[in-house]
């Protein structure tokens, strides 16, 4: 086999996905070790590689699936998160995401869909055509599996971002493959089981070093855990979560704030991430860092200044948890991440907010290293270890395993400087496993999304101007004129 011309072949098929990402200064970048990409035979080579590699990019470069407009729809929602920036900038999407304010022609919600429906049919589209080759070599299931599980990571998303939605296997060739009718989410949640089922034994438990950042038995198993967590079937939840759990692939960054930074990509916390390498000549760029980091001027040009901490996030950490100095940056002191003489400046004068999402923050070193000081070299940590374990925990102790849940519960507790919980009772548990969610994943992607399966929602919520159409975003209003009546609008929209 010539590997060489494979190699090339695969990276011109990512090229295709991601060319306007992508800075070089010649054909030296021929010759290096990608993340996530073969480089040497240490694995079997499937047949659609290309395509597979181009999936993971379309996760970076798809609009809504990983950049600003992701950090409005999974983000800025819950009670934990505020617009930023200043006042003026951005104020119509403050109002519809801070306040609810949906609306069907919103650029961001349409992105969402857009992305993730893009990415669904670039899956659909080498899952067809390698389920139409003929060929059954082990390396092209493999590209089949990694291929229905970023499908059901899609739908996943959209499931939970607008209810009933399209379920679509077609491989798109003229725009009129695109439109079908909405499905039920048991049928959408039936279809996500059945690519996890069909995917999980078929991956790798792990790949070699330089194919970081691909799909694997346990991203699988863990999209299990967690649809079924949402469905409220506990036993299978728990199942799924046990499985990740005792492979003894994963572990807890012992280092809270190392997981949030280059040092913490692809740690052992990693279950799934959207590689942003940034290494010269490759320099993947992407904005959801970028859009998050503190805005100020001259050295404090860190960012746009989105997607900054409540004040009511800021209160709720238990006293000498270490987590709150890592997610929450304040304006003038205390130190950030407890480095002597590393403090923001007070706010107004030079920044634009009094508190800043920490885990977009740009550590000096690394603005002098790559000569910038936005941050485009950390990963975007999806789906981390830490929610594997409290996935367990709750679904534990929702069937009654008192000792399971509280012991997975203590694992991240512990992580974070704090004492096991006192909690004994189901109840008592319940609200010690909402708040560890609440801290553990604060500025990420789960607060909103847990209040809503949680039914907390309309209590917490309802003060910001949440009401129960609120639960899913509309669906766009272009989709429902290209379907020309097929797709039918969300209830009260």
């Amino acid at each position: 086999m010539n590997y060489k011309i494979i190699k090339n072949i695969v990276l011109t098929g990512v090229l295709s996905v991601a060319a306007f990402s992508f800075q070089s200064c010649g054909d030296d970048w021929l010759d290096l070790k990608p993340e996530g990409r073969p480089v040497g035979e240490e694995v079997v080579v499937g047949g659609f590689e290309a395509k597979v590699f181009g999936l993971y990019g379309s996760l970076r470069t798809n609009g809504g699936v990983s950049d600003f407009s992701y950090v409005w729809t999974h983000c800025i929602r819950a009670d934990d998160n505020e617009k930023g920036s200043t006042a003026s900038d951005a104020a119509t999407d403050g109002n519809v995401f801070n306040n609810f304010a949906y609306s069907a022609t919103n650029g961001n919600i349409g992105s969402n869909w857009n992305g993730h429906y893009k990415l669904i049919f670039d899956a659909n589209a080498l899952i067809n055509e390698a389920g139409a080759s003929g060929d059954t070599s082990a390396g092209t299931a493999i590209n089949i599996a990694e291929a229905k599980v970023l499908r059901a990571f899609a739908y996943f998303e959209l499931r939970r971002d607008f209810g009933e939605i399209p379920i679509n296997l077609k491989t798109i060739t003229v725009p009129a493959d695109e439109v079908a009718p909405k499905s039920t989410v048991a049928l959408v949640d039936a279809q996500i089981i059945k690519d996890l089922t069909e995917a999980k034994d078929i991956l790798p438990i792990q790949w070699p070093s330089s194919y970081t950042g691909r799909a694997n038995q346990g991203l699988a198993n863990t999209l299990l855990a967690k649809l079924y967590l949402y469905q409220k079937d506990y036993a299978k939840s728990l199942q799924f979560a046990n499985v990740v759990i005792n492979s003894n692939v994963y572990q807890l960054n012992p280092s809270y704030d190392t997981e949030f930074s280059k040092d913490g990509n692809n740690s052992k916390e990693s279950i799934l991430e959207v590689q942003k390498l940034y290494d010269t000549p490759i320099k993947y760029t992407n904005n959801f860092y970028e859009s998050q980091g503190v805005r100020g001027s001259g050295a404090w040009d860190l960012g746009w200044g989105f997607n900054v901490p409540s004040a009511g996030l800021v209160a709720a950490y238990e006293a000498g948890d270490l987590r709150k100095k890592t997610t929450i940056l304040t304006s003038g002191g205390p130190d950030i991440y407890n480095s002597p003489g590393l403090t923001l400046p007070a706010f107004p004068v030079v920044v634009a907010q009094q508190y800043w999402n920490g885990k977009a923050y740009t550590r000096p070193a690394e603005r002098v290293f790559y000569g910038t000081n936005k941050n485009h070299w950390e990963n975007i940590k999806f789906i981390r270890y830490a929610d594997v374990l409290l996935i367990a925990a709750e679904a534990a102790n929702e069937l009654g395993q008192t000792a399971t849940a509280t012991g997975y519960l203590n694992k991240v507790r512990i992580r974070a400087g704090l004492a096991n919980t006192t909690a004994s009772n189901q109840m008592d548990i319940r609200n010690a496993i909402k708040h560890e969610r609440r801290v553990e994943f604060a500025m990420e992607f789960e607060r909103f999304y847990d209040l809503v399966r949680w039914n907390d929602a309309n209590v917490v919520l309802a003060p910001l101007g949440y009401t129960d159409r609120n639960k899913y975003f509309p669906i766009p209003q272009d989709a429902i004129d290209k379907s020309q009546g097929v797709l039918v609008q969300n209830p009260n929209y």
